[in-house]
């Protein structure tokens, strides 16, 4: 049985989170559709609890109290990810990764590492700009593509190895194609020999992570991109039914 009150809370919370993390009162209405009043007590409550905080301007912003929340909650949604990458893992026989959109940067939170002598490294907790990375593609075509420019913009797009992407037409085209084909690709863009295959992890109606496979370019290009990312897909929606609310709450 749900709780009204907590429901709207959580409501008002991912209404700033979609807003990028900061929206006026008339921004968090139309995302709710909560009457002003109930906003203003909502607010007033996560601003005494430190969850949010007011800016100069009166509009407001998610609050530092939410970073220790976060903090568990990314350590704990790693440790769930274990199974499903070791599942990559067999699948396709090279190291799997899970990473996550914090701000402008992708961070990489799980790791299940190839059996194989030659194998591929992303240290847990590295963080890396999304455009040179397969990961970062999936997690920001599963965004509008305003947003995902607007990161572009924020961080500029440097130039990781000679196939990295470094203009915005180029990299929109490729994030169509992402979204297309349900899988992204980095060819040595992050590091060169190198190559990677993601795919999205669906939280109900929203990408929430992205999980990988990686290793030297020879061994991902001799496998069938298709199946692998077919494959992966299904084990990437089982992680996400764990994750989601909706599905929990059918339980």
């Amino acid at each position: 049985m749900s709780v009204q009150s907590v429901e709207r809370a959580l409501d008002v919370l991912e209404a700033l989170a979609e807003h990028g993390g900061e929206a006026g009162l008339s921004e968090i209405a139309a995302r709710t559709g909560l009457p002003y009043g109930t906003i203003h007590r909502l607010l007033q409550t996560l601003l005494a609890r430190g969850y949010v905080r007011q800016e100069s301007d009166r509009r407001y912003a998610l609050g530092g109290g939410l970073v220790r929340l976060g903090g568990i909650a990314e350590s704990m949604v790693g440790v769930w990810a274990q199974p499903y990458l070791t599942k990559m893992v067999e699948l396709s026989g090279e190291t799997a990764n899970l990473a996550v959109l914090e701000g402008d940067f992708v961070v990489y939170v799980a790791q299940v590492p190839s059996p194989r002598r030659l194998r591929m490294f992303a240290e847990v907790g590295r963080r890396v700009l999304p455009h040179s990375t397969a990961v970062g593609k999936v997690l920001l075509a599963g965004r509008p593509a305003t947003d995902a420019v607007a990161v572009f913009e924020r961080t500029g797009m440097p130039r990781r190895t000679p196939n990295t992407f470094t203009d915005l037409t180029s990299m929109r085209a490729e994030l169509d194609l992402v979204r297309a084909r349900g899988y992204a690709m980095d060819l040595g863009e992050e590091e060169l020999g190198v190559h990677c295959l993601a795919v999205p992890v669906w939280d109900g109606g929203r990408v929430v992570a992205a999980m990988s496979v990686s290793g030297p370019a020879e061994r991902i290009d001799a496998l069938d991109r298709d199946d692998l990312a077919e494959g992966m897909r299904k084990i990437a929606l089982d992680f996400g039914a764990e994750l989601s609310p909706v599905a929990a709450d059918a339980d």
